[in-house]
């Protein structure tokens, strides 16, 4: 069995902006669109307050496998069939163990789960979206590590693909 692709995915505005009081500081309906195609059918990995953040309508994520991750997941009450793990570590052990050939395993945030995902990351799906916005989550740097292998022009934003240089 071939390990499967870990992938992190984020939107974030020229500042490094990503989130505001829990939630994405912008409606860009491309960008989740663009979330969707991508993750769909995969596995996502998230941060408890990422989960938060989700409308319940969309809670669990649709046809995608959820993995939450918390300091204290034995006070977490999931919807059967999220995974619920206590480090990113074990979340990665935990996707990699459900994840076919065909299947990402994508970190979807936030800004803690990021900072200690990068490092193991063999790729970043970023979405840059143009301006600046008021936040308070930032997306940690990273682009020392990795090349820049596509760029396509969007309405409001422009999405990257980002590849771990040493790979």
């Amino acid at each position: 069995m071939t390990t499967p692709v870990l992938a992190a995915i984020v939107a974030m505005d020229e500042t490094r902006v990503i989130g505001k009081d829990g939630a994405l500081p912008w409606h860009l309906p491309e960008d989740l669109a663009h979330f969707k195609k991508l993750t769909t059918g995969q596995i996502v990995i998230m941060g408890r307050k990422t989960w938060d953040s989700l409308p319940p309508k969309f809670r669990p994520l649709p046809n995608r496998v959820n993995v939450v991750v918390s300091r204290t997941p034995e006070a977490l009450a999931l919807p059967e069939g999220v995974l619920k793990a206590n480090s990113l570590d074990a979340a990665i052990a935990m996707a990699t163990e459900r994840a076919d050939n065909r299947q990402r395993i994508w970190i979807i945030g936030g800004a803690e789960l990021y900072k200690s995902g990068l490092p193991v990351c063999y790729e970043v799906h970023l979405t840059l979206v143009r301006g600046v916005h008021e936040g308070d989550a930032r997306f940690p740097e990273f682009e020392a590590g990795f090349d820049l292998v596509s760029e396509d022009p969007g309405q409001a934003c422009v999405f990257r693909v980002y590849r771990r240089r040493d790979s």
